[in-house]
């Protein structure tokens, strides 16, 4: 009996466990001095997006409770399709445009189906004149 829970337990795992972050893992060191172009991430709600980094670009995001957050603008479904997600009007979601699922700013989670994974996050390091987003 042990042996047959263990077998049903190791299949669960096995299935269950899915392939992590779906958003392919591309080097970023985004480095920037902290400036008007960055100062909505002054207050907690303020957002920017980045060209050029990651995969489909970055989301810098003010939090809440985390401080300056960074995700990849690339949605985590269907990645292969490389959407980049979109500020939506209010500030605290985005948007995949290929997709229609929507996730949260404040942690990168799905809020919207289909996507069911979170967005792909970043470190980010901040000093009293610089940013830095790296993985």
């Amino acid at each position: 009996m042990k042996k047959f829970i263990l077998v049903i337990l190791t299949g669960v795992c096995l299935f269950s466990c899915g392939k992590g972050d779906p958003v392919p893992s591309v080097p970023v060191n985004f480095q920037s001095p902290i400036n008007p172009k960055y100062s909505a991430l002054n207050s907690p709600g303020g957002v920017v997006t980045i060209s050029g980094y990651g995969v489909s670009g970055l989301i810098l995001y003010h939090s809440q409770t985390r401080g300056i957050v960074a995700f990849d603008r690339c949605s985590s479904y269907q990645p292969e399709k490389k959407c980049a997600v979109t500020i939506d009007a209010s500030g605290f979601t985005v948007t995949d445009p290929c997709s229609g699922s929507k996730f949260s700013l404040e942690d990168g989670t799905p809020v919207k189906a289909p996507a069911t994974k979170a967005l792909r996050s970043y470190q980010v390091i901040t000093t009293d004149f610089t940013i830095q987003v790296v993985n």
